[in-house]
């Protein structure tokens, strides 16, 4: 079996010749007689909370900033490599410390202003000065305008630049905008920036009632063309409908009140399946769930028991993913195998990972001193049939070992804030890749001093080096190596509850085409349109 790094060298290292190509679709359905015009209505479980490239960790904003602005580079339709996005060919010098990238010419923001050189120099800076996502292009020493292009210097040669280049956070902003914008401190102004955030992405937002509506128009200005030749893209209108109950936003796709929802419970994807109405769509994916564990040694001035690995490891084993995947995803899903996804570069898989075993269990809480078992809590997102059929599935396999989990149901927004605030004991969760290349997760599950890994308080001093030495490792059988042991000693030490890895499943009205959600999690809605 290919190993999966070798399917991502290119997006890696292929950057060190030029490359220009033609501007592609993302799409697999938009090119055959796609309908211009209308809207489109899509049923989201959560609203989006900040819509800042840099500031944010939240796929809720992520996956609609895909949409409002874009990158240098983009990713191809497969997620494992990079094609050209606002700029048209990339070259590395000789000793691979400078990438000089060619910018698209006439490219003009939302507002009709023209993107400039120096828009990209003051989003790279931004980039890799602030935010979760910082370590991703940390290697950049300075970035030059040299006539039509730019030129991003390097501290040292970096393996992952090039598809960093095409994720999320290095979107581009225009920089007179932001700075025109009123507020005291740079903070500030982009507060205010990302309420009406303008890009160079096929849509831009123009109506945003929190908790509620998002409406976006389409972008008159936009680069990119579709199969007819014609700027995307099709919809003119892209309206975000917020219901956070499942079942609520089944019953409205059903009545013809959405043309499409996300997240659709995996209980429910056979019977939608049978639907002559709907088309249900198992998109890819890099996605994986599991349970984050507080690790810190008190949690609320009382003692932790999850601070303890031994404590950590015996959940593991006392939980049977086998049985989890059946209940949950109705066996669409597959056990994890390191923290990563299989489809990750550079994953290791350590099958079977916690494999059930009661006595184990038993026996290693007991060592921890917990032989009687303790309390527990855990944050799940409410009306979310996934979370509950999970959590539900572990607290009746828990409390054989006398560990009692008492659910605490939140909305989206509580549970995000308490998450940012390390205010958890424990919290349902699922992570998508953005980037073809194992940095970024292990960045937030992994490295401490980025967020912490995943606000648990969890820290090894050894994975931490190296994380570091790995971003400056451009032999990729000795970066291998580095990743061997950094996921080894992050499933020894079990900071999370390992669950299993899915596809996304997305449903639409039959009517409603050209949609794509790539293994990297970006819902594109650029070929999206309504036939009529």
């Amino acid at each position: 079996m290919t190993h999966p790094f070798e399917l991502t060298r290119r997006a890696l290292f292929g950057g060190f010749a030029t490359l220009a190509v033609a501007p592609a679709v993302l799409s697999s359905g938009a090119a055959q007689a796609a309908t211009r015009g209308g809207r489109m209505v899509f049923g989201r479980y959560a609203d989006s909370q900040f819509l800042d490239p840099v500031l944010n960790d939240a796929n809720t904003d992520i996956w609609v900033l895909t949409n409002v602005f874009d990158t240098l580079l983009l990713p191809t339709a497969d997620g494992k490599d990079v094609q050209p996005g606002l700029a048209t060919a990339w070259e590395w010098n000789g000793d691979k410390t400078a990438l000089t990238l060619t910018l698209r010419q006439g490219v003009k923001f939302s507002d009709g202003s023209e993107m400039r050189p120096e828009d990209v120099v003051w989003s790279l800076n931004r980039a890799r000065e602030s935010g979760a996502w910082r370590s991703l292009v940390s290697s950049i020493a300075g970035v030059d305008v040299s006539g039509a292009q730019v030129v991003v210097r390097l501290k040292a040669p970096d393996a992952t630049l090039v598809p960093a280049l095409a994720t999320f956070n290095t979107g581009i902003l225009p920089q007179r905008l932001v700075e025109a914008t009123p507020g005291a401190t740079l903070d500030d102004k982009i507060k205010a920036f990302a309420e009406r955030p303008v890009g160079t992405g096929p849509f831009v937002v123009t109506e945003w009632r929190r908790g509620q509506t998002m409406v976006l128009r389409r972008n008159p200005h936009h680069w990119k063309l579709g199969e007819d030749g014609r700027p995307l893209p099709y919809l003119d209108e892209l309206r975000f409908e917020i219901v956070p109950d499942d079942a609520t936003r089944l019953l409205k796709l059903r009545a013809g009140e959405l043309d499409g929802t996300e997240f659709v419970p995996y209980a429910r994807v056979r019977e939608l399946q049978n639907d002559p109405q709907l088309r249900m769509e198992l998109w890819p994916s890099t996605r994986v769930r599991y349970l984050t564990f507080n690790c810190r040694p008190e949690y609320r001035g009382a003692k932790n028991p999850l601070g303890d690995a031994r404590v950590r490891r015996a959940l593991n084993h006392a939980v049977n993913k086998d049985a989890v995947i059946a209940i949950t995803t109705q066996g669409l899903g597959k056990p994890m195998q390191s923290f990563m996804s299989t489809t990750t570069p550079l994953f290791q898989s350590f099958a079977p990972l916690y494999p059930f075993d009661a006595a184990r269990a038993r026996a290693l809480l007991a060592e921890a001193g917990y032989p009687q078992g303790f309390e527990l809590s855990c944050m799940s997102l409410s009306g979310n049939q996934d979370d509950s059929n999970d959590l539900v599935a572990v607290q009746q396999m828990w409390a054989a070992l006398g560990v009692r989990l008492r659910i605490e149901q939140v909305d989206s927004a509580t549970r995000t804030a308490r998450y940012r605030a390390k205010d958890f004991q424990m919290r349902t969760a699922a992570w998508t890749n953005d980037i073809s290349d194992p940095s970024q997760i292990t960045s937030y599950f992994a490295y401490s001093p980025n967020i912490d890994c995943l606000y648990s308080g969890f820290k090894d001093e050894r994975i931490d080096s190296l994380y570091e030495a790995s971003g400056r490792e451009t032999d990729v059988a000795k970066r291998g190596e580095m990743y061997r042991e950094i996921q080894a000693r992050y499933v020894e030490a079990a900071p999370i509850l390992f669950l299993y890895e899915t596809p996304y499943p997305v449903v639409f009205r039959r009517n409603g085409k050209g949609f794509v959600q790539i293994p990297l999690g970006n819902n594109l809605f650029e070929g999206a349109y309504v036939e009529r």
